[in-house]
């Protein structure tokens, strides 16, 4: 009888550190191979498999939302202006009430960054419109608040990559969001202007200032230019303006003291 936990945690065990991890790597495989019952490499295998299997596979829709999550978390703090992009999405889909609530238990379990991402994208290798669709979404995501971080960065090279596309590739696609101006300063020079452009005063109640936020931002949102098929100069004008009114609401919220 072959104990295939034991053979591994013995070999490991002693290349890190000789017999003494030798010994305590066969034990603790040990208690592996009689928990699982694995008397042999194919019980391994046969285990391993069955775990593959019981793993429930992330669908289209869901991959997207997960991806979302995942951006938006990527810095530590998700912004209203994440929860809209994301709410755009859904609209630009047209996702019926159920497929609304998967959607956002999908952006919720991509805060978490849990599930693994590969295998879901790689699946996707062969489908360049649906890899490149996924990815605009990710950049649009990415630059909602005016700048994209190296976590960000990073995480639509990778994905990019499990895509089959180049990191050349996936960065030309991003420029198609980006910014063509600096975001609003916090300074008293631009305090008024913040609150004009949000069509709000100096003393409107905070939970106003978050309406005009939120009815503004819907308007504005890049998600209906980019389901529509406009040209990437108009959907990177309705970027530019969805950064304008997030710098602006920051700013009046950093000045006002409310969250």
């Amino acid at each position: 009888m072959l104990w295939p936990a034991t053979v591994i945690g013995a070999t490991a065990g002693l290349a890190l550190a000789n017999i003494p991890g030798a010994l305590l790597g066969a034990l603790l495989g040990q208690v592996v191979d009689r928990r699982l019952r694995l008397d042999s490499w194919r019980a391994l295998l046969s285990h391993l498999r069955g775990s593959l299997a019981a793993a429930p596979a992330l669908d289209e829709g869901e991959l997207l939302f997960v991806l979302l999550g995942r951006l938006a978390k990527s810095d530590g703090q998700v912004l209203e202006a994440h929860i809209q992009l994301a709410r755009g999405e859904m609209r630009r889909l047209r996702l019926d009430e159920q497929a609304q609530r998967q959607a956002i238990d999908a952006f919720s379990r991509g805060k978490l960054g849990q599930e693994s991402l590969r295998l879901p994208l790689e699946r996707l290798r062969t489908r360049r419109e649906r890899g490149e669709a996924l990815l605009r979404a990710c950049w649009r995501m990415a630059w909602v608040d005016g700048r994209v971080s190296s976590r960000e960065r990073e995480l639509l090279l990778r994905w990019g990559q499990w895509l089959g596309w180049s990191g050349e590739a996936v960065t030309a696609l991003g420029r198609d969001y980006q910014p063509a101006s600096q975001p609003l300063t916090h300074n008293a020079g631009t305090y008024q202007d913040a609150l004009r452009l949000l069509g709000v005063q100096a003393d409107s109640e905070p939970a106003a200032i978050k309406r005009a936020y939120r009815r503004l931002l819907s308007r504005h949102h890049p998600d209906k230019l980019a389901g529509s098929g406009a040209n990437p100069a108009r959907v990177r004008e309705a970027t530019e303006q969805t950064r304008e009114l997030h710098s602006a609401y920051s700013l009046i919220r950093e000045r006002r003291g409310f969250r």
